[in-house]
């Protein structure tokens, strides 16, 4: 299993966060502010099997907005490995 920590720009937060919903992701959102951008984003926890790691970047990409600057990001990713997963 893995865990995918999505640091994303507020403006593309509820089409990523609702794309990966609708096809079956669990997503936490919590608000986040600091050094990526220094301007508001959201920072999602989104739960995987390893087989669908892939299958919720493409929704990401999918879902974010151009980038209205050249060298500008909407998404930062960290996907770590985890250890033990319950759920009750």
């Amino acid at each position: 299993m893995k865990l995918i920590y999505a640091i994303l720009r507020d403006d593309d937060t509820e089409n990523v966060s609702q794309g990966l919903i609708s096809s079956g992701f669990r997503v936490t959102r919590i608000a986040s502010t600091g050094g990526f951008w220094r301007r508001g984003n959201t920072t999602l926890m989104i739960g995987v099997e390893d087989d669908k790691v892939e299958e919720a970047v493409k929704i990401m990409k999918e879902n974010c907005a151009q980038t209205p600057e050249p060298g500008s990001h909407h998404v930062t990713l960290f996907v770590l490995n985890v250890a033990h997963y319950d759920h009750w």
